[in-house]
């Protein structure tokens, strides 16, 4: 998680450069496409071709291809603090956009960890 967050961070500060949004996300896309292949390639996991991954990988790679492209042309408007600290909600958001899609209700233990991590940010963006 550690290494998420340094990655993760280091990409936000190069979506502050990116002139282009949309451009700069397919160039990233294209450079990690390789090394993606070359790591299930070394990992000697095989993928079973069947029709049902390719448009997994497709609808996966337009929707985080336009989050990223749209964070890009966010996080330039942002300071760096509210940026760094606007991303620690992003599971949470996931969290529960997964528990609409399977019209999950979540429990008491997400519920907690839900309000820890806003509190936690609420916190950060305090004004001391």
């Amino acid at each position: 998680m550690a290494l998420g967050g340094v990655g993760w961070g280091l990409y936000s500060l190069n979506g502050r450069r990116a002139g282009d949004p949309l451009a700069a996300t397919a160039l990233n896309f294209a450079l990690a496409t390789p090394l993606a292949g070359g790591w299930l390639l070394l990992s000697g996991d095989s993928i079973a071709p069947n029709w049902g991954i390719w448009p997994a990988l497709a609808s996966g790679a337009v929707t985080s291809g336009l989050g990223y492209a749209l964070w890009y042309r966010v996080v330039p408007q942002l300071p760096a603090s509210l940026a760094a600290v606007s991303q620690l909600s992003v599971p949470l958001l996931a969290a529960l956009g997964g528990a609409a899609l399977l019209a999950e209700v979540p429990g008491l233990r997400f519920w907690a960890a839900a309000i820890m991590v806003l509190g936690g940010i609420a916190v950060s963006l305090r004004k001391g």
